[in-house]
């Protein structure tokens, strides 16, 4: 027998077939070595013979069915994830024989679940065959959605409107052309009554198609018709136990609100029908109530005007709220899970929470406040339950509107502490828990004796024997099998109570300590871990409340006790609950310890690491694969848009923020002490810049960066520069794109920290020019962003509220612009005059901050950076003093003080710094200054800074240019607006040229026969009463040294002593003590 070389090569490629079938089949196999090792294979297969391969499986319809669709899915991924690296390279016939054959497959395949999939692959192909300029390279699949959606074969139909869902974009730059065409054919669709498959996919069509044109505000206009067409179908399809059509009107919710508004009743009746239908499932009407929430956050000012439905939805809300299991074992389960996750319950009191502090405590509460007061007095448990959690949901939201009423609210809620049912009495806990958070610190200011006092009689009442075994039996009823649980909750009761009462817990501090202790010592056994943290927890909270003095009596034991702990760390699973207690256990002993922690660095820092370390699992995901992945817990997703999401495992990132907490504090607290360890810290620590899973990571982070090099010093110059050096990429990078602005500000606050640290010469030709670009982008931004806001004034929806929301947004952009100011201050005053040629092309923008028209706060932050370049780049200054001179002499009598103290300021450290060519500007500013000052509301509380800058810069004229003011004439004035306080580096400014006047017995100053001197003893004192200078500062030996001169002459010590009050008399024995 000869074999033909054709023959034989296609026995190869079956038996090469048939070898890819068997891998298809271990892909799916149960068992995980086996898949795993398929992987393996599969992965190494070439990309053009996997789609070979692939192809070759999809086509066989006599294969096994998982097999075809699961050679469908991984040729649809091999296309999303690696289509650059694959289908270019084949060869054009190659490439025209996929495509068309594709679409012959959908044409032949009669299996409806196995079509769905092979659309999904041609619109991954089509996704990735338009071009740069939107020309669609596959323009039969165009021919192949017209002749299907109007085909006789449902299947087809199907199909076209799946593969047009799944890709929207297909039609590219064609799209204006056929857009008559694109509605009529969803119009019709959606109109067939035979199919309801038909009907809903085109709806979900033809949502797809408004969310991917979501900007472009004619298209959303002329589909406005399709609406009604969507939500009947929203409404079938609910009720065919398909809730697809209904996510995708949530979607629409959150990301094109303005489309819903021709339709919004309908809409929001809707959502409330199916919400309140016991007939549906629970995730349907979770659903549909989503539907009201969402409108509530994207488009809250269109749905205030629709009340009426607001207040339907919220006693639909409560109603979930009620839908609790009885549970017998509730009381005795070990550990108190939230209830179910999808649960109507959490659904409700969620939904409640963002409904509340989206459309404000405003509209909400007065709505609310009936329903909850009824519950309250309902005689079924389930009820009173609800109207508490609910109360602790609307906390947030309701923040302003029930400040006011805080007081009844407290005394309402601590009388179902003694409710006859425990679940409510736990709800009870938990809005006081709640509360605790949302109003914090008033609330532990005004509440804490009665909520404490509350608190701990729910678990001992001394006076009343009868209740106390009552209430004893109850919660050994409760508590039968579930001691430990209570025990948690006792010590984090303790916990908290020290941590409230600071100093004032020293009494009880022997009454705990000893059980405390006794705790970790033996709460050894596995399922007393929990318990053992939080009690080390609890001690290292007591330590800090009362202070290093009364701790100190323990402080070696606890330090034994955790030193044990840490040794059998290793013996630790990763998932101990006791690591994360442990972790912030040891930095509250390094604050209580300060240098004398140093010692146990070596044992502390390895765990810490290890959990600082953790790297969470993360996955790039189209939505398909997300759709099997939602279940799996722990996963949290970030939409990219385009059908890609990006998935994070949230586990662990908790204790990774907490752990970097740590880190930071140990730099803080140690300095020096901590620098063997500063280099893995900055190797661990820069990384995570980039680390956008978790703002309290980013937070955390960024703060550490100065404190390390501060730590970093004594290690010599070289040492610290290489460190710098690693970190000032990323710190530039992270400002570049960081997009949340507390993170933001917090990156560039640190950033302006480290500038100070390392001084001139730290940024190099690249880093400036990479800086300048990033700020001027940052200014840019301002300007366009407070121009949009002028744009959203004018829109129909605003209100109030919109009012409050912007106002909001332009608070973060202020405190944007405040770090901006803080990065240049850095700048100037490291580098001086020679960093003026590269601050040249940002002044136009600051020169716009303070034009005459701009809100105050950009006109305080821009005259401050003009201040900076006056202190630091003089006498170079003077030439952009055609651009700053007059708007800070007219900012000087300024409507807002913030503004008139940044003008002040400006003409003291231009008397100060500036040189001659400022002499005529200070002779202007004096009247001006004068005239702020003499102001009858100059000292009240948001004036005084103000006005002591004003007081100041008049002392620096007087000081450094003399020959612009006539001295004597000023000077008695000035020493009558003495002294300063509230401005402390002033203060001491003041007080230093005080002395200066007083060591050269200037004449004006002392008066005839040293008359003045009791005067100066007044200011003196008041000056330490308020403590406007701190000990440590040189000045004070200046003023303890007048004192005592005066001291040394009998008659006149008398004299000046006997004209202060006691206050003041023992101001100055204290200011003689301390110096």
């Amino acid at each position: 027998l000869h074999f033909s070389e054709e023959e034989r090569e296609r026995a190869m490629a079956a038996a090469e077939q048939e070898q890819f079938y068997l891998l298809l089949g271990n892909l799916l196999s149960p068992d995980n070595a086996v898949r795993k090792q398929a992987e393996e294979t599969y992965e190494n297969i070439p990309g053009q013979s996997k789609i070979t391969f692939l192809l070759q499986a999809i086509r066989n319809t006599a294969a096994a069915e998982e097999a075809r669709q699961m050679a469908a899915v991984l040729l649809r991924r091999l296309l999303s994830s690696a289509f650059e690296e694959v289908y270019p390279a084949l060869s054009p016939d190659d490439q025209t024989s996929i495509k068309s054959g594709l679409l012959l497959i959908i044409q032949l395949e009669t299996q409806s679940s196995m079509r769905k999939k092979i659309c999904d692959i041609v619109a991954e192909l089509a996704r990735n065959l338009i071009d740069e300029d939107g020309n669609n390279q596959w323009p039969e699949v165009l021919k192949f959605l017209f002749d299907s959606v109007s085909s006789q074969n449902v299947g087809l139909r199907e199909a076209a409107l799946h593969i047009f869902w799944n890709f929207p974009g297909v039609f590219g730059n064609q799209q204006q052309h056929y857009l008559e065409v694109i509605k009529r054919m969803l119009v019709q669709c959606m109109q067939d009554q035979e199919h309801p498959s038909i009907k809903t996919l085109s709806a979900r069509a033809a949502a797809a198609f408004v969310l991917a044109n979501e900007h472009n505000l004619p298209l959303l206009k002329h589909f406005a018709d399709l609406l009604p067409g969507i939500l009947q179908a929203v409404n079938d399809s609910c009720y065919q136990n398909d809730d697809s059509v209904l996510k995708s009107l949530v979607e629409i919710a959150d990301s094109v609100p303005k489309y819903l508004r021709p339709q919004l009743e309908p809409t929001l009746q809707l959502s409330l029908k199916l919400c309140a239908d016991a007939s549906l499932s629970n995730m349907q009407r979770q659903l549909a109530l989503e539907v009201i929430v969402t409108l509530s956050e994207t488009a809250a000012a269109m749905l205030r005007r629709h009340t009426n439905i607001v207040a339907q939805a919220i006693p639909q809300m409560l109603a979930m709220m009620v839908d609790l299991e009885e549970d017998e074992d509730w009381a005795n389960a070990d550990e108190l899970e939230d209830d179910d996750f999808d649960s109507n319950a959490v659904a409700g009191e969620s939904a409640l929470d963002r409904m509340a502090c989206g459309l404000g405590g405003k509209l909400v509460l007065p709505m609310i406040k009936e329903h909850i007061m009824q519950m309250l007095q309902n005689p079924d448990w389930k009820y009173r339950h609800a109207g508490l959690m609910a109360l602790s949901a609307i906390g947030e939201g309701c923040h302003q509107q029930m400040e006011g009423i805080l007081n009844e609210i407290v005394n309402f809620v601590l009388l179902f502490l003694q409710d006859p049912h425990p679940r409510v009495r736990y709800a009870a806990c938990n809005a006081i828990g709640q509360m605790a958070t949302d109003f914090a610190p008033g609330f532990q200011k005004k509440f804490h004796e009665k909520v404490i006092a509350a608190l701990l009689q729910t678990m001992e009442d001394q006076g009343n024997q009868r209740v106390q075994a009552h209430a004893a039996a109850a919660l050994i009823n409760f508590t039968e099998d579930c001691t430990k649980l209570v025990l948690e909750q006792v010590v984090t009761s303790i916990a908290s109570v020290a941590d409230t009462a600071e100093e004032k817990f020293v009494p009880y501090y022997d009454l705990f300590m000893p059980s405390l202790k006794h705790i970790v010592e033996n709460a050894v056994q596995k399922e007393l871990r929990l318990l053992r943290g939080k009690t080390i927890e609890c001690i290292s909270l007591i330590g800090l409340a009362v202070g290093k003095e009364k701790f100190m009596q323990d402080a070696s034991d606890v330090m034994q006790l955790l030193l044990k702990t840490q040794t059998d760390f290793s013996d630790l699973e990763d998932d101990d609950p006791q690591i994360s207690y442990m972790i912030s256990a040891w930095a509250r002993m390094c604050k209580i310890l300060g240098k004398e922690f140093q010692q146990y660095l070596p044992v502390v820092m390895g765990p810490l690491m290890k959990t600082a370390s953790i790297k969470p699992e993360v996955a790039l995901l189209d939505t398909q694969d997300m759709e099997n992945m939602s279940d799996d817990d722990g996963w949290e997703f970030v939409n990219l848009g385009d059908q890609q999401s990006f998935g994070i495992k949230t586990a662990g990132l908790e204790e990774k923020a907490t752990a970097c907490q740590m880190l930071v504090c140990y730099a803080k607290e140690l300095k020096e002490g901590f620098v063997e360890y500063t280099e893995q810290v900055v190797k661990l620590m820069v990384p995570l810049l980039k680390f956008y899973f978790h703002d309290d990571i980013l937070l955390t982070n960024s703060p550490s960066m100065p404190l390390l090099l501060e730590c970093a010093r004594v290690r010599g110059p070289e040492y610290l520069t290489q460190m710098w050096h690693f970190m000032c990429d990323a710190l530039i990078k992270a400002i570049g794109t960081e997009p949340d602005s507390d993170v933001l500000s917090e990156i560039m606050h640190s950033f302006a920290k480290c500038i100070d640290v390392m001084g001139d010469g730290c940024l190099n030709n690249e880093h400036f020019e990479e800086l300048g670009g990033i700020l001027k982008g940052k200014l840019e931004e301002h300007f366009k962003n407070q121009e949009l806001r002028q744009v959203k004034r004018q829109d129909e929806d605003y209100d109030e509220q919109v009012e409050e929301s912007l106002q909001d947004e332009d608070d973060n952009d202020v405190y944007v612009l405040t770090k901006v100011s803080d990065v240049l201050h850095s700048i100037f005053s490291s580098y001086k005059e020679k960093v003026l040629p590269w601050f040249e092309r940002l002044l136009p923008l600051i020169v716009n901050l303070i034009c005459p028209h701009r809100p105050w706060p950009d006109r305080q932050w821009g005259l401050c950076i003009f201040d900076d370049i006056v202190e630091h780049c003089s006498p170079s200054s003077f030439k952009y003093a055609e651009y700053f001179l007059r708007p800070m002499l007219q900012s000087i009598c300024d409507n807002s003080p913030e503004v008139r103290q940044a003008a002040a300021y400006g003409v003291g450290v231009m008397a100060q710094f500036g040189g001659d060519s400022y002499r005529p500007f200070c002779t202007e500013a004096l009247p001006l200054l004068v005239r702020v000052i003499q102001s009858p509301d100059a000292k009240t509380k948001e004036n005084v800074n103000a006005t002591e800058n004003c007081i100041s810069a008049v002392g620096k004229i007087m000081k450094f240019k003399p020959d612009c003011v006539n001295v004597e004439e000023v000077l008695p004035h000035w020493l009558s607006w003495l002294p300063l306080h509230e401005d402390k580096e002033e203060a001491v400014y003041t007080f230093n040229y005080l002395c200066d006047l007083i060591e050269s017995n200037n004449p004006v100053v002392l008066g005839p026969n040293n008359s003045n001197l009791p005067r100066i003893f007044g200011i003196i004192a008041d000056g330490e009463i308020h403590e406007a200078i701190k000990h440590e500062d040189p000045c004070i030996k200046r003023l303890a040294n007048v004192v005592r001169q005066v001291q040394t002459s009998g008659q006149l010590w008398t004299e000046c002593i006997s004209q202060l009050n006691a206050d003041q008399q023992a101001a100055i024995q204290e200011l003689l003590n301390s110096a």
